[in-house]
């Protein structure tokens, strides 16, 4: 028996930052997101759009009407959203509010997926588990947890996602 696909909706974020030297700064780059997923062996059939490249202090309300429009008119029932962490609850809310009866989880990095010490692969592992194993609704998974996306803030000072 085939599982059904997973979406994978891109944005950018900290999971797709790279560091150039020149330049002294990080920059958003193309998504790493498929290397990723190839590089882990998923197995399940999965599909990537990127939608942007954006910091999420950068993403406005059209951006989030942007992701919901997608998650809602997809075919997949599963999505993963890759999210810049620092606006990752605002877009949960949008998405809660405008895709009814899908299994949604929003998940980024702390560090680029590009580094070798980076939280990004283990993220993206707990949001794919995350999308099989929930009941429908928005979730987000960072740092070994899965929260309720409606039921959670960014704890900036300890560098962590906290329930509410």
């Amino acid at each position: 028996m085939t599982s059904p696909a997973i979406l994978v909706l891109t944005t950018g974020g900290t999971i797709d930052k790279n560091y150039f030297d020149a330049l002294s700064e990080y920059q958003i780059v193309d998504s790493g997101i498929p290397a990723l997923l190839t590089e882990a062996r998923v197995a399940l059939p999965f599909r990537v759009v990127e939608l942007m490249r954006k910091d999420s202090l950068d993403l406005g309300e059209a951006d989030r009407v942007l992701i919901a429009a997608a998650a809602r008119e997809a075919p997949e029932t599963r999505i993963v959203v890759t999210h810049g962490t620092d606006t990752m609850t605002e877009t949960a809310k949008v998405l809660a509010a405008e895709v009814p009866g899908k299994t949604i989880c929003l998940t980024g990095a702390l560090s680029p997926a590009r580094f070798a010490e980076t939280d990004a692969n283990f993220n993206l592992g707990m949001a794919f588990a995350t999308v099989q194993a929930a009941v429908p609704g928005v979730y987000i998974a960072m740092s070994g947890q899965v929260f309720d996306g409606l039921k959670v803030r960014k704890d900036r000072a300890a560098g962590r996602f906290v329930a509410l």
